[in-house]
C-alpha cells in the first residue's frame, strides 16, 4: 500500500509537471506568436508604401500614384493639364481638317467644289493647314511630357514619402553681395542659401 501511494504521488507530481510545462510552452508560443504578428505588422508598415506600386499606378491611371502617395491636391492639376491638352488637340485637329479639306477642294480643278475659306489663297490654305498640324503635334508631345512627369512625380514622391524633415535640418535664405570682378562696382546682388544640420 505504501508503494502504491508513492506511485500515485509520483504520477500526480509528474502530471502536474507536464501540465505546468505544457502551460508554459503554450504561453511562450502565444508570446512568440504575438511577437511574430507584431513583427509582421511592423514589416508590413515598413513595406507598406512602395515606390514601385506608386509608379505602376500612375502609369496605368494618371493621378492614381499621387492618390496612393496621399498628395490629393496634385490630382486636379494633372487632370486639368490633360483636359487642357485634350481641348487643344481637338480644336487644332478640327481646324487642320477644315483647312486640309479646303485645300483639297481648291486644288482639285473641279468648279463645283467650293471651300469655306474664299478669302485665303491656295498658299494661305497650305500655310494654315501646316500651322494647325504642327499645333496638333506639339499638343501631343506636351501630353506625352505631362504623362511622363506624372509618373516621375509619383515615383519621387513615393521614395521621399517617409523622409523626415525635422528640427535638425534648416534652410535660410538671405540677400548677399557677391564679389564679381567683371562688374562695374565689383559686387553683384544675389541670394545666399545656408543649409544647416544641427547635432
Amino acid at each position: 500500500m505504501c508503494l502504491t501511494f508513492k506511485k500515485n504521488i509520483l504520477l500526480a507530481l509528474l502530471f502536474f509537471a507536464v501540465v505546468n510545462v505544457f502551460t508554459q510552452t503554450k504561453d511562450t508560443l502565444q508570446t512568440l506568436g504575438q511577437s511574430k504578428d507584431t513583427l509582421q505588422k511592423d514589416t508590413l508598415q515598413i513595406k507598406k508604401h512602395s515606390p514601385k506600386k506608386a509608379t505602376i499606378l500612375s502609369a496605368v491611371l494618371p493621378g492614381a500614384g499621387q492618390f496612393y502617395n496621399r498628395k490629393y491636391w496634385k490630382m486636379p492639376v494633372i487632370y486639368a493639364g490633360f483636359g487642357t491638352l485634350a481641348y487643344f488637340i481637338n480644336a487644332n485637329q478640327t481646324r487642320y481638317t477644315d483647312f486640309r479639306q479646303a485645300l483639297k477642294f481648291r486644288t482639285d480643278n473641279d468648279s463645283t467644289t467650293v471651300d469655306n475659306f474664299p478669302l485665303y489663297s491656295a498658299e494661305g490654305l497650305l500655310q494654315a493647314k501646316n500651322y494647325y498640324r504642327r499645333n496638333v503635334e506639339l499638343s501631343c508631345i506636351f501630353t506625352v511630357i505631362l504623362y511622363t512627369l506624372n509618373v516621375v512625380d509619383a515615383a519621387v514622391d513615393a521614395h521621399l514619402y517617409d523622409f523626415d524633415i525635422g528640427d535638425e535640418l534648416s534652410l535660410k535664405i538671405q540677400p548677399a553681395l557677391i564679389n564679381n570682378p567683371f562688374a562695374y562696382s565689383n559686387y553683384a546682388k544675389g541670394l545666399k542659401l545656408t543649409l544647416k544640420f544641427k547635432n
